[in-house]
């Protein structure tokens, strides 16, 4: 039996991989299902990230709360900014809650 396992060992313990919101301007636009915008809030900044009340040249991600009617004034400011170059991910909340889970699955140092 062949084993090509292949390992990457880091240096210093501190070069743990980043969490993708870390550093990162994050905007949420209409209602979240799962919980309240203050305690996504509270776990956007648990994983490092920002928060933003608008979108703007320096938002990262606008999160789309399931409880939506519609697009939004956010969401086609992001699709305007994107149109034009802009690095911004739009993503639905399941994959907001996703992302966040990450951070409570990691290894405290």
């Amino acid at each position: 039996m062949n084993n090509n396992t292949e390992f990457i060992h880091l240096s210093n313990p501190s070069q743990c991989l980043k969490h993708p919101f870390h550093h990162k301007q994050i905007v949420f636009t209409g209602a979240l299902s799962t919980m309240t915008r203050s305690e996504a809030a509270k776990r956007v900044r648990a994983c490092g990230g920002i928060m933003q009340g608008a979108v703007t040249q320096d938002t990262d991600f606008l999160i789309l709360g399931d409880k939506r009617r519609g697009i939004s004034t956010k969401q086609l400011k992001a699709e305007k900014l994107m149109s034009l170059g802009l690095d911004i991910q739009i993503i639905i909340e399941d994959d907001f809650i996703w992302l966040i889970s990450m951070q409570e699955a990691q290894p405290q140092i």
